[in-house]
């Protein structure tokens, strides 16, 4: 016995590291890669997936260059009792605090969303409880030690003088085994060998490849979970796999489909509450629940994605200009625009557009150099100059010192034609609160981050607005998404009807188009998804 103890007592626990993806601070793309080897310094990396990319090769790197799974070390796992594989004995049974069996391997398991990876040197058993396990390397079978009083671990004790033969075990060698009925060989429990009478040697066993196999029907997958062989309903079973085998077609598509993944997620949430139902595993219910969430979002998503609003809810889109009358004050200032600018070409209508906007209420109103510098033109400080001396425009100072003024100190800047008297109030009826608004939403169209990164023109950004304009709740183009007439696109763009299909190309290219076609007479196709928000919808 202190011989068997003191071999135990020699035994060292396996290894264990982790390597760690946090993120570096709040509102922070970048994330920190850790590892709890206190030789390895930690990374910052400036996205998720660069981060994911250095873990997994840093995790690989000690793999290839640690030293192999050794079969003499205690489970990792059974320092801490299997905790997290078994469950604690209930009140009236009595605690089994090792449970562990088979070959040591080397296995490394993962959280969900990818955010640590810990290596053990754990059994294979113990292995096989992680769900998210993957073994990569096993040990060899430890061979059994020799005794130090000189007799083998196989061998008869001697029988105790006047006592009955002793009898002593013979293990078997010990092999991942992990059905629920496990064998006593397979398991490593002791097969007694009555050592009274001549001793007889055992038949050899037959050669491996000789051995009848037993052949399990297939294990389905989902959710990195394998679906027992012997859950019952078999209907059950059956349901979970072919979700497996659904989920994975989908992730195959090319093209998503929300209204199919919602359904399948909707499944998947009546399917694992009745697993959870059949083994009482809380984890299910917990699965469960997040795709019952995952289905309603994918379902509100495909709703907004079509243009639609849920049951007793709101518009899908929630737009920038929210009201009917907002809409139709948008395409008033456009027409005013179109039909008393001052100078002809784009930019000259583009600049016109933005000055109107700012002194639409009163006639008068503050400039900065960022706001003209800011528009695609070619020579700002001429257009101005221009402006100023056909009388449409008047400033408080220089074109030089409008440009270079700067928000601290705006130029004061009237539009004799907009400024309202006792005989004249002005071309618009909207009041002081809205300008701002109507301001604020051409901004955001002319200076969207698509057409601001290629570096479109003013044309293309007037074209823009008109279609903001100019489309109905769903995007489509024209009254009923029967197009809009190129005589009409071309005046307010003031370009040539020809020069229009390259403008639309623009902004196909830009994503604010989709299944644009370009006609004799007429423009159609739709808005995409990502500019509903600052359309104003034809009532």
């Amino acid at each position: 016995m202190g011989v068997e103890a003191h071999a135990t007592n020699e035994r060292v626990t396996g290894r264990r590291w982790t390597v760690r993806l946090d993120p570096v601070g709040r509102g922070r793309a970048d994330v920190r890669v850790s590892c709890s080897r206190p030789a390895c310094a930690a990374q910052v990396l400036p996205s998720a997936a660069a981060g994911r990319t250095a873990a997994i090769a840093h995790l690989k790197a000690h793999l290839r260059a640690g030293p192999a799974p050794r079969p003499s070390v205690h489970c990792a796992c059974r320092a801490e009792e299997c905790h997290t594989h078994i469950r604690p004995a209930g009140p009236r049974e009595r605690p089994v605090p090792w449970r562990c069996g088979g070959a040591v391997v080397l296995a490394v398991i993962t959280d969900r969303e990818g955010r640590w990876w810990q290596v053990l040197e754990c059994c294979s058993r113990c292995a096989a409880a992680h769900p998210t396990a993957k073994v990569v390397a096993t040990a060899p079978a430890a061979e059994t030690p020799a005794r130090g009083d000189g007799f083998r671990a196989d061998a008869p004790a001697p029988a105790t003088p006047g006592g009955p033969p002793a009898t002593t075990p013979s293990f078997s060698a010990i092999s991942p085994h992990f059905s629920h009925s496990a064998t006593a060989a397979a398991t490593g429990t002791a097969v007694p060998q009555q050592a009274s009478g001549p001793r007889t040697s055992a038949p050899r066993s037959a050669p491996r490849s000789a051995r009848p196999t037993r052949k399990r029907p297939p294990r389905g997958r989902i959710a990195q979970r394998l679906v027992p062989h012997d859950l019952r309903p078999v209907a059950l079973r059956d349901e979970l796999t072919e979700l497996g085998e659904l989920f994975r077609a989908y992730q195959a598509r090319t093209e998503p489909d929300l209204a199919v993944l919602a359904d399948l997620h909707a499944r998947k949430a009546e399917a694992f509450n009745a697993w959870a139902e059949v083994t009482a595993d809380t984890g299910l219910r917990l699965d469960a629940r997040r795709a019952e969430q995952a289905a309603a979002t994918a379902r509100l998503q495909h709703l907004h994605r079509i243009g639609q609003a849920p049951d007793g809810e709101g518009p899908a889109v929630v737009r920038l200009l929210t009201a009917p009358a907002q809409w139709n004050h948008a395409r008033a200032v456009l027409a005013h625009v179109a039909e008393n600018a001052p100078l002809p070409g784009a930019e000259a209508r583009l600049l016109v557009l933005m000055v109107t906007l700012r002194t639409a209420q009163s006639g008068v109103g503050n400039l900065v150099g960022q706001d003209i510098k800011g528009l695609p033109l070619q020579d700002p400080e001429h257009l101005v100059g221009q402006l100023v001396e056909s009388g449409w425009l008047g400033i408080s100072g220089t074109v030089e010192e409008l440009i270079a003024s700067r928000p601290e100190s705006p130029t004061w800047i009237s539009v004799p034609s907009l400024t309202p008297d006792e005989d004249d109030p002005g071309p618009f009826t909207f009041g002081r609160k809205l300008r701002p608004k109507l301001s604020g939403w051409a901004q955001r169209v002319v200076g969207e981050k698509k057409l601001r990164k290629g570096k479109t023109g003013a044309d293309v950004r007037l074209l823009a607005l008109a279609l903001a304009t100019g489309a109905d709740g769903e995007g489509r183009l024209g009254p009923g998404g029967e197009g809009i007439g190129l005589d009409a696109l071309s005046s307010w763009c003031s370009v040539d009807p020809a020069d229009l299909p390259d403008l639309v190309d623009r902004l196909t290219a830009a994503d604010w188009l989709a299944e644009a076609d370009v006609t004799g007479t007429l423009l159609t196709g739709r808005l995409t998804e990502r500019v509903l928000p600052l359309g104003c919808p034809l009532t």
